[in-house]
């Protein structure tokens, strides 16, 4: 380190180090102007002190006064941090802009999967209403298109995505009393395709596959009425499927099944069923499942009859960049009644994306999922069930919730539910978080393990701007902003419609 001395300032920094026994290191020796070598060209070019005087040259009158430091970078951390980020690398959607250091965000979950920044592809995120979190994925969705990313909006409970969906040309598909679209969440999908030509040992392995997720639907929809699942029952529900689909009676082919059928066969056995059961007798059957009976039949004659029990009369295309099946009409009818509708489309989703092309990458929405895990343990264990299968299908599982008492309300406190719940954070290895106040803060930083700064962005630094998270991507942290653009604004904020609204609203 040098420092030209003045008459005037005192004692030099050279004094100062000697009265106390250091010194100044020796000065560097300045490079030799004649022979050169050609490596040092590279690095700093020959250019008189005051550059070229000619135009686009940045000449100057007057050599800027530099004084010339010399330290380790043990020293020089101490003046300047030198902050940075271990940052990613530029593929995929570019949403915005790292704070930490000024340079665009780009977000590739199947490309961080690759290269090894995160064990799985799927994403959670939280945040307050208004924060940001539906601008932010949908401009993720938008984005990705360009790359020849499918979505598939499993079940659009506010209607955010039908503008985007109108936007690129696809008419989002409707659910709701006296609409005409219909699903049955026991469709067979794409596995059920080509089955009288598959050898015995792939049928099997389909079969168990569709079967589980059909187990795990009707669990899921007899936990919502408030009806435990014992052993019994389970077994029971697995033999009516597979008579009803013709798998026990080993047929070149398997059958839809729909819920309706499944209600009638448990309240109206056969004796060779009820013996399949290991029950004594049919009446038995009946008096030991009529719990589960009964809460079927409450679905089929409920509020949602006529939606999911019956065949499916719609078609997905799988050419068409997005695909939102909307809940917007059922919103009215309660949380339990939307609850169980996301559980019937979560799973004929699950259906309808096995089995995608060799490379697809598809990116399956699941808005409120709060609604869907509060119906007990089987709709937990379903979600949990779609989050393991996406780690090397190149499905995209993204998870929408506000705050971490969405997963840990679901049930008491140690109980299997909340136990699934938590330990689903490890199965979104990128969670996004958005403003929170302090206290929410606390709770998502004991969650997702935040350190106290990152914690303090969520609740400080993420407040002040609409669309600011911390995106947390394997163990690496950033600051991002997402940035719309012109084109972008109507498609993408959640308060287009209401601001439309107000701007009529007479002024009083």
């Amino acid at each position: 380190m040098a420092r030209s001395s003045r008459s005037d300032a005192g004692r030099s920094l050279a004094e100062l180090l000697g009265e106390h026994g250091g010194r100044l290191p020796a000065a560097a020796a300045a490079p030799e102007q004649v022979g050169r070598r050609a490596e040092y060209d590279l690095i700093r070019p020959a250019a008189p002190a005051r550059g070229h005087r000619q135009r686009g040259f940045g000449w100057s009158p007057i050599p800027a006064p530099l004084t010339a430091y010399r330290a380790s970078t043990a020293e020089i951390g101490g003046v300047f941090p030198l902050l940075t980020a271990n940052g990613l690398p530029p593929t995929g959607a570019l949403l915005g802009y790292d704070s930490l250091t000024s340079g665009g965000f780009y977000c590739d979950p199947i490309g961080w999967l690759l290269d090894g920044v995160v064990t799985n592809p799927n994403m959670i995120f939280f945040g307050k209403p208004g924060a940001g979190k539906s601008t932010t994925i949908k401009a993720f969705l938008l984005r990705m298109m360009m790359f020849g990313a499918r979505t598939l909006v499993a079940g659009d409970v506010k209607g955010e995505y039908e503008k985007v969906c109108t936007a690129v040309g696809v008419q989002p598909i409707a659910l709701g009393l006296g609409l005409g679209a219909r699903i049955n969440p026991l469709d067979l999908g794409p596995l059920g395709q080509g089955w009288g030509t598959l050898p015995v040992e792939e049928r099997r392995t389909r079969a168990s596959l569709i079967f589980a997720r059909w187990v795990v639907l009707l669990k899921a929809l007899v936990g919502a009425r408030g009806v435990p699942v014992t052993p019994a029952d389970e077994n029971a529900m697995s033999t009516v499927l597979a008579e009803l689909s013709g798998w026990s009676r080993g047929e070149g082919h398997l059958t839809t099944v729909t819920i309706p059928q499944v209600h009638d066969m448990l309240a109206r056995p056969t004796e060779e069923l009820a013996r399949q059961c290991r029950y004594a007798t049919t009446q038995q059957m009946i008096d030991e499942t009529r719990q589960v009976t009964d809460a079927l039949g409450s679905l089929v004659r409920g509020a949602l009859a006529g939606l999911f029990d019956d065949f499916t009369n719609i078609n997905l295309d799988w050419n068409a960049p997005i695909q939102s099946l909307s809940l917007q009409r059922l919103d009215d009818l309660g949380d339990e009644v939307v609850g169980i509708a996301l559980a019937c489309v979560n799973s004929w989703s699950r259906a309808q994306t096995d089995m995608r092309r060799p490379g697809e990458i598809t990116i399956v929405v699941r808005d409120e999922v709060w609604r869907q895990m509060r119906l007990g343990v089987g709709a937990v264990q379903s979600l949990d069930a779609d989050l393991r299968l996406s780690r090397n299908d190149g499905e995209i599982q993204v998870i929408i919730a506000h705050k971490p008492s969405d997963l840990l309300s679901v049930g008491a406190a140690g109980s299997q539910e909340v136990t699934i719940a938590r330990d689903m954070m490890a199965l979104c290895d990128t969670k996004v978080m958005f403003a929170q106040d302090p206290g929410i803060a606390d709770e998502l930083s004991e969650l997702v393990g935040l350190g106290d700064i990152a914690r303090d962005w969520v609740s400080g630094w993420a407040r002040q701007r609409h669309g600011r998270a911390v995106w947390k991507v394997g163990d690496r942290l950033f600051k991002v902003t997402t940035v719309r653009t012109p084109v972008e604004i109507p498609l993408l904020d959640t308060n287009t419609a209401l601001v439309a609204e107000t701007a009529k609203a007479p002024v009083p």
